[in-house]
Order: structure tokens, then sequence, then C-alpha cells
């Protein structure tokens, strides 16, 4: 580039030179010249230029004024209506004129000046002017407004990027006024306020105005650090993270991960826009994926959080199976899988009616009761066939663990939801037939009680917001039909028994058990050792043979393991080449089960004065129990043996002391018991015995021998007795008459107030069976002795 510059003949000092009464005036835009200041300046239109040619031909003196507005568009020419009237006498040191067609002019300002009037606008303007005096007190006042600016100037040097060659020039300053100007310009204030400054014509009032107008830079600038400093910290932090994430990510790109946690994610949300979730669960699993994917796949919360969510989107929460409504086709699956068990079978299909009739229906809460054996466990499998439902099976037996039930929350390592939430995963239908087995035998311990927390589970006014710690979501279970199982009912806590409907199932007469037997033990185990028809038969009579010669129970278990047992020797002969059909009989049993194990109770027995036949309940069954009593000589006293309870004692102590009471009535001597000792006794003493119901075959017992007249052989009894002479009912019904039948006895002592359970004994199985329904003892044993005359 190709400069000319013009430059003075000698050295002025600017601030010497009077000032005229008239001058060219140069308007200012954006910016305020103040005296003592000197710096370059762009000028570029023609009118502009001609005034800077002219006053460097001249005395080098000029006015600059600032324009009132803000912005000046491109070439517009700055008229005396857009101009302040307080300016400052410039004086041009250098001019340079560049290629481009602008001036670059040295000024510096002098004085301040005002416009008095403009005399001329072509060209450029020019106005008579006057100097606006800027009178230097000295006062201590002063010194210290100085001396303060220069120290507070010094800071904002200090906290900004301003030249330090800047805060020397400031402390080089004489002028009072010359800082002023100075430190304002450095402020970056507004037109208006600089222009303001600029006006004040008292020194106090200047150097006061600088003084605020620094504080407040000051602050602002100590503020926006601390702000920068916070934000660089932050910035600094994200930049970090985003450098290591970047660095990760091409760890994994070398390892060759590449974006499959991403990909995983993606996959996630899929399976969310795929899965009808409730309300509650679907915001939980949103929230959780957020979370999941800010996690790194190599924490461990990552693994903690994804089966979680796994957990939540493999549950049925909206599937549910269709039921089958056909009500006939119902019975008749029932009774193709199960013979007898009327009562059960009948509630299956009311609520099947129901179901049809409603839909929305809760689920049932069912309780098997009865001895083992007797086909409760599978006869939920077979009730969730016919209602063509998914089938769940929960053993409880042994259960310590509340958590086993609710889960364990998440906190814990290794946590998982608990039976219920893992079962329902399995059937992948909210509406299954769930199977609690066993819930008798349920336990607790420090770990908490299980059947606590069963009471929320198998309550249909509460499961439909199931709660499981692992999940933490309120799960619907009201759709799902509950069957629990057991075997004794008085093990169950009241709460939780309560919550259930019972349904008692006795064991099974002789004639069932050979049905059951033929129509379903026998084809199973065949096909099971792989046997036809064509290489075994096993004839009715055969089979009642093994049931009351080998197997003493309610149910048919050890029936099947019997026949299971005969199948095993047929194997075994075919194996080893036999080709002709086997027909078991009775008398070839013993070649496959050995020698009889069981015989017939009544005919063991020599019968006498003293023998009584009982009836018991236990968790097996009913069965049938013998009292003998002895008489000898002695003073009254009364042994009891045989391994009995508490309760059988003072039942056996409640009936002598009935008959001492009563002696007259009974025809015994009053003297007689002082002569005499009583020996008690229930055979098969190894095993325990207790309940109150032995009571009416005691006093039976007692009688019978203190009178010498028998006890009928034929008549097996079961009540509990009082002082007072009343036959109190007793539980296990149905269970004890089944014993009794088992035995070949027909005529039974029941209490009067136990007539309506013998109602709920199938007909079939009551039919020639004789039932007494005594109120009194006197009444029992009005029954149960022989008259002396038949003795």
């Amino acid at each position: 580039m190709t400069e000319e510059q013009h430059t003075e003949q000698k050295k002025v000092d600017p601030t010497s030179l009077e000032v005229p009464e008239s001058l060219p005036i140069l308007p200012l835009q954006g910016f305020v010249f103040y005296p003592g200041m000197g710096f370059p300046l762009q000028v570029a239109s023609e009118s502009s230029k001609q005034l800077i040619d002219d006053v460097l031909l001249g005395d080098r003196m000029l006015g600059m004024v600032t324009s009132r507005k803000e912005k000046v568009e491109e070439g517009e020419v700055l008229g005396k209506e857009e101009l302040y009237d307080i300016g400052v006498v410039g004086y041009l040191h250098k001019l340079t004129k560049s290629q481009q067609g602008y001036y670059q002019v040295l000024v510096s300002g002098t004085k301040k000046i005002k416009i008095d009037e403009y005399t001329e606008t072509e060209p450029y303007l020019r106005a008579k002017i006057s100097e606006v005096p800027m009178d230097i007190v000295e006062d201590k006042k002063i010194e210290a407004l100085v001396f303060n600016i220069r120290n507070q100037f010094q800071k904002l040097v200090n906290a900004t990027e301003l030249p330090q060659e800047m805060l020397a020039t400031v402390n080089t300053l004489e002028n009072p006024f010359y800082v002023a100007y100075l430190v304002s310009s450095q402020l970056h204030l507004k037109i208006e306020i600089e222009q303001e400054t600029l006006e004040l014509v008292d020194l106090h009032d200047l150097l006061h105005r600088v003084t605020r107008e620094l504080n407040d830079r000051i602050e602002t600038v100590e503020m926006s650090n601390e702000l920068q400093k916070s934000m660089k910290k932050d910035m600094d932090g994200r930049q970090r993270e985003f450098f290591l994430r970047q660095q990760l990510q091409a760890i994994r790109k070398e390892l060759g991960e590449g974006e499959d946690d991403k990909v995983e994610i993606q996959e996630l949300r899929d399976r969310v826009a795929e899965k009808a979730l409730s309300e509650e669960a679907k915001k939980v699993v949103d929230k959780e994926i957020a979370r999941l994917d800010r996690i790194s796949p190599s924490s461990p919360e990552y693994t903690v959080s994804r089966n979680y969510l796994d957990w939540i989107l493999d549950l049925p929460w909206m599937e549910s199976t269709t039921d089958t409504l056909d009500l006939e086709q119902a019975e008749k699956d029932l009774d193709k899988d199960h013979y007898g068990l009327k009562k059960i079978k009948k509630r299956i299909i009311e609520f099947l009616a129901v179901r049809k009739l409603k839909e929305d229906i809760h689920g049932p809460i069912l309780c098997l009761s009865g001895p083992p054996g007797v086909g409760k466990t599978s006869l939920g499998q077979s009730i969730a066939r016919t209602m063509n439902r998914k089938f769940v099976r929960i053993a409880l037996g042994g259960v310590r663990d509340e958590a086993e039930i609710r889960g364990h929350r998440r906190t814990y390592i290794g946590a998982l939801p608990g039976r219920i939430i893992q079962s329902l995963k399995r059937a992948e239908a909210n509406n299954p037939v769930f199977l609690l087995d066993e819930v008798d035998k349920l336990g607790n311990d420090f770990r908490g009680d299980p059947s606590s927390a069963l009471l929320e589970v198998l309550d249909p006014e509460q499961n439909s917001t199931f709660t499981d710690h692992y999940l933490d979501i309120e799960f619907d279970l009201s759709k799902v039909m509950f069957i629990a199982t057991a075997n004794v009912l008085d093990t169950i806590p009241g709460p939780l028994r309560d919550r259930m409907e019972v349904v008692e199932l006795s064991g099974y007469t002789q004639q069932e058990k050979v049905a059951i037997a033929t129509r379903h033990l026998v084809p199973k185990q065949l096909e099971a050792h792989a046997l036809t028809k064509d290489d075994i038969e096993i004839p009715e009579e055969t089979v009642e043979n093994v049931i009351s010669s080998y197997t003493r129970e309610a149910g048919v278990r050890n029936l099947e393991r019997e026949i299971a047992t005969i199948c095993r020797g047929i194997a075994a002969e075919i194996a080893k080449g036999k080709t002709e059909k086997t027909v078991v009989t009775p008398d070839s049993l013993y070649t496959y089960l050995g020698p009889l194990r069981f015989f017939p109770e009544m005919k063991a027995r020599t019968w006498g004065p003293g023998l009584a036949t009982g009836l018991a309940w236990t968790p097996v069954g009913g069965q049938i129990l013998f009292i003998e009593t002895s008489i000898m000589k002695g003073r009254g006293g009364l042994t009891l043996t045989g391994k009995l309870g508490d309760v059988m004692k003072e039942s056996a102590t409640a009936a002598l002391t009935y008959i001492r009471s009563h002696a007259e009535e009974l025809d015994i001597a009053e003297d007689r018991f002082a002569k005499i000792d009583l020996h008690v006794h229930v055979p098969e003493g190894a095993i325990p015995k207790d309940g109150p119901s032995a009571g009416v075959s005691m006093v039976s017992s007692l009688v019978s021998v203190i009178t010498g007249n028998p006890v009928r052989q034929d008549v097996a009894m079961t009540g509990e007795i009082t002082l007072r002479g009343d036959v109190l009912p007793v539980g296990g019904i149905g269970e004890k008459v089944l014993a009794a039948l088992r035995a070949g006895i027909k005529e039974l002592i029941l209490p009067v107030l136990n007539e309506k359970d013998v109602l709920e004994i199938p007909e079939d199985i009551r039919e020639g069976v004789i039932f007494h329904y005594p109120h009194t003892i006197s009444e029992v044993l009005a029954i149960a002795l022989q008259k002396k005359a038949d003795s």
C-alpha cells in the first residue's frame, strides 16, 4: 500500500494554543472525545476529508462534537440538529491517506468548547464557539478523590484485560480533569452517560461521577469473573466427561463393542412400545430406561437396573387366557380325571357358571383340606386344564422367609421378586390357577412370617394391589384363582384361614380306591413301565387284596406304589424272556409284594369285657382305636398307658369320675371302687395319641370291665364327654366313618350335634351304615353294652 504522509514542521504544545472564535466541526459517531485524549480517527466522507485537508493547511485545530444518533447509515452526513452542544478542540498531529480512499488521522483533545452558533454547512460544518473553562481547585478533597480513582482503576486493570500502560498513564497525569476523562473513557459507558460526564463543569461533580461509575464497573467485572470461574469449572467438568466418554467409545470400538449399549437401550424402548403395561408400570419403566441410558454398561448398577427392567417387561400385566365356559364339558373333564370328590367338582362348576354370567368376577380362594394322597394337588392341575388356564404351583412346606413371598428389596445384592411374581412370569398370563401346596406347613423365624405375607395375596379385596418388594409396583392378582392345599387346618393362622373357603376332602372307601386304581393308577403304571394289557392283568379282586392287606391309608399314594412294585416285577420277568400274559391273582401277590403287612384289626382281637372300639382322626386320615381296660384288686387307683396326651388322660379321668358319681344308676356298688385298681391302655403304644374324641369309648370300656358287660364288637364310637354326662361333638367325622368302614364296622355311635357332618358324606358311602346320635352317656351305654343275658 502506497502512503503519503503530512506531518507538522515543528513541535507544538496543543494545550498552549488559544481557541479561535470559529472552528470547522467534525461530527463523531459512537464515542465521545475527551480533553487530554489522543488517538487515531478514520475519516471516510468527502466533506470530512475536505475539512481535514483544510485544517492541515491551517492551524490544525478543529472542533469535534458527538452525534445524538446511536446508528448512522453508511454515506449519511450528520447535520447540526443531530449534534450535542458540548465538544472538544482537536489538534491534528498526523495524516495518513490510504489507497482505499479513507484518511487515518491522529488527533488529540485539548480543551472543552461549547457550540454557540453554526455559521456554515458547506462544504462542511463551521460554528462559532466559546471555551468551557476547566478550573482546577487546590484542596485535599480533590486530591483524595483523584487518589481513590487511581486506586480503583488499578483494581479494574488487574481484573480486566486493560493494558498496564494505561494504568501508568493515569498515574502520571497531573490534571484531575484529564485523569477523570481518561478513566471514564475506559469504562465502556453509554454515549449519553459519557456526554453527561463531558458536560460537567464542576471538578468535584466530575470526580464524584467518575468514581461512582468506576465502582459500578468494578463490581460488574468482579461478578462477571466469578460467573466465568463457575462456568469454566462446570465446562471443565463437562469437557472432561466428554473427552472421557469419547475415549471410552474408542476403547469399546477397539474391543468390538461399538454401540451395543445404545442398541440395547433402543431394544428396551421397542419392547416397552409393544408391551401392554399398567399406567404405574409404564412411568417406572420410562424413568428407569432414562436412568439406564446415563449409566456406563461396565457399572454394577447397569446390570441391576437392566435385570429390573427385564422382570417388569416379562410379567403378564394385561395378558390373560380365555376361560372355557362349557359347563357340560367341564363336568366330563373333571369326572375323567378324578373319581368321586363331588363336593369340590360342584364348587368348580358353580364358579364357571358365575364366570359365564359375570366376566369381572374375582378369582376364588379355595383351601382343599384332607389327608395325603387323596388328590389335592392333581385336582388343581385338573381344574386348570378344565378351565383352559395356565397352572403354577408353589411348594410352601418349610418356607420360613417372608421374602420368599414378597421378594427382596433391590438394595440387596442378588435381589429377586418373590415366588408369586416369579410364578406369574412363568405362567405368562395374569389369570392362572395358582396352587399353594402345603400351606399348613409354613414356618416362621427371625426372617419374618410368610403366612402374614400371604394375607394380602389371599384376600380378594386387597390382592388387586399386591406389591412385591422387588418390583415396588402394584400388580393385580384379582384374576388369579388361588387354590391352597393342607392336611390339617389347626396349624394355619386364623386370619389366613378366614380368607379361604375351606373344602374338606375325606379319604376314599375301598370301592372308590378300587375304581381309582382300575381307571387311573394301573394304566398310568403300565405306561410308566413300558407294559401293555397284553403283558399284565390285575383284576379288581387282586386290587382289593392289595388295599386291605398291603396298605392302610386314606388316600391312594401307597396303593400306587404297590401297583408300581407289581409292574416292576412283571417287567423283570419279561426282560428275562417271558412272553405269555401274566394275570396277578390274590394268591400271587406274595411273589411281588412279600408277606401280608396288615390284618383285619377286628379279627385280631380277643373280645371280652373292657374292650371298646373308638374312632380317631389323624393327619393321614381316620383310624379305629381300641381302648382296653383291666380290673384288679387295689385301692381305687387309675393307670393310663399307651403314650397318651394330656387331653386324652383327662378324658379317662373324667370318665371314671362320671362313673363313680353315677354308680347307683349304673348298678355298681359304691364301695367297689375302694377295692379295685383300673388300668386303661390304648394299643400301639409307640404312637402318640391325644384329643377328647375317645371320651365315650373310655366310659364304655370302664363301665364294661366294672360291670362285666362286654361292649358290642360291631359298634364303633366317638365323642367328647362332660362330668355331667353330656356327649359333645368332635371333628373329622368323614375320615372316622371311612376308617370304620375299612374295618368292616357298619354301626356307629356319634354325638347328636355331628349329625349335620354325616349328611355331607356321599350317600353311596352312608348306604347300609347305622348311625346312632346319643345326647348323653347313658344313651351311649344303652347302645354300646351287651345285655347280661346276651353275654
